[in-house]
C-alpha cells in the first residue's frame, strides 16, 4: 500500500492532525523553555505524566486523563517548591523521584494488555482517536491563548527576571503558569513520542531555530516550522517504512534539525554581522555627507 492510499484512511488522517496540533504547541513554548533554562523541567514534566497516565489507566482505563490531571498537580508543585532556577531543579528531582516510584507501583498493578502501558512510555499516535483529537483541539486553544496573555510579561521575565521583579511582574506567578502551560503540553506531546523521548519536540525545535533565527518572533516561528517537518514528516515515513515506530523518524528528524542549525548557525550569524557593520558604515559615511 502507498502513501496516497494510507493518507485516506481514518488512523493516518488523526496521527497527522493530533501531529500538528502537537507540533504547533511545542513550538510555541519551546523557545520560553530554552530561555528560563527549563529542559529539567520538561524531563519531569514528562516523566511524571508517566505517574498520572499509570494511575488513570489502573483507575478509569484512561491513561490521557490521568496524564493532564497528574501534569497539572505536579506543575504546580514543581512552582511553588522553587521559582528560581536552583530552587527549582531540586524541587523537580525531589518531586520526580518520589513520582516515578508512585508510578512504576501503580502501573506494576495493573491487569490488562500490556501495549495500553507501553504506549505510555513509548507513544500510540497511530491509535489516537477522534475523542483525542478534541481534547488535543481544547489544550491547543487553551495554551495558545494563555500564552498570548502571558506573552510579553513571560518574555520580560525570562530575559531579565530582576528588572521584571522591579517592574512588578509576579514571578513566581508567572512561573507557576508557565509550568502548568508546559505540563500541559509535554502531556500532549508525550502522546506523540511517548514519555521518554518528549524532549526530541519540546526542547530540540527551539534549540535549533536558536541557532539560526534573530529575536524572539522569529525563533518562534522557526521552532513552530522545525516541530511540524519533525512532526509531520516523520509520521510519512513510518507510513512508508510501516517497520520502523514514527518516534523513531521523529526523533531522527528533531536531531538532524539541531545538527544542521549548528552548521549553518555561525556562517548565518557571521553575515548577519557584516549586514549590520555595513548599514553602520552606510549610515556614518551619510551623516558625514550632511
Amino acid at each position: 500500500m502507498d502513501v496516497m492510499t494510507y493518507l485516506t484512511l481514518p488512523f493516518a488522517q488523526h496521527a497527522l492532525v493530533a501531529g500538528f496540533l502537537i507540533a504547533l504547541i511545542c513550538g510555541i513554548i519551546g523557545p520560553f523553555v530554552i530561555a528560563r533554562q527549563m529542559a529539567f523541567a520538561v524531563h519531569g514534566a514528562a516523566e511524571l505524566s508517566f505517574t498520572g497516565a499509570s494511575a488513570g489507566l489502573l483507575i478509569a482505563g484512561n491513561p490521557v486523563a490521568g496524564a493532564l490531571i497528574g501534569s497539572v498537580v505536579v506543575a504546580g508543585a514543581m512552582g511553588l517548591l522553587g521559582d528560581r532556577s536552583r530552587e527549582r531543579d531540586s524541587a523537580i528531582g525531589v518531586v520526580l523521584a518520589a513520582g516515578l516510584g508512585l508510578g512504576v507501583y501503580l502501573l506494576s498493578r495493573y491487569q490488562g494488555f500490556a501495549s495500553a502501558a507501553t504506549n505510555i512510555l513509548f507513544g500510540n499516535i497511530f491509535g489516537i482517536s477522534w475523542i483525542q483529537i478534541l481534547i488535543l483541539v481544547a489544550l491547543a486553544v487553551a495554551v495558545m491563548v494563555v500564552m498570548v496573555v502571558i506573552y510579553r510579561p513571560l518574555l520580560f521575565a525570562s530575559v531579565d527576571p530582576e528588572l521584571a521583579q522591579a517592574r512588578g511582574v509576579s514571578l513566581k506567578l508567572l512561573g507557576i503558569i508557565f509550568l502548568i502551560v508546559l505540563a500541559l503540553s509535554v502531556t500532549e506531546a508525550a502522546q506523540v513520542v511517548g514519555t521518554l523521548l518528549v524532549l526530541s519536540l519540546a526542547i530540540t525545535p527551539a534549540a535549533a531555530a536558536q541557532r539560526v533565527s534573530r529575536g524572539p518572533a522569529s525563533t518562534t516561528v522557526v521552532s513552530i516550522a522545525i516541530a511540524m517537518l519533525a512532526t509531520e514528516g516523520g509520521l510519512i515515513l513510518a507510513l512508508v517504512w510501516s517497520s520502523v515506530p514514527p518516534t523513531v523518524f521523529i526523533s531522527a528528524l528533531s536531531f538532524a534539525s539541531y545538527v544542521l542549525a549548528r552548521l549553518v548557525g555561525p556562517g548565518i550569524a557571521r553575515r548577519r554581522r557584516e549586514g549590520l557593520e555595513r548599514l553602520r558604515n552606510l549610515a556614518a559615511a551619510l551623516t558625514e555627507a550632511a
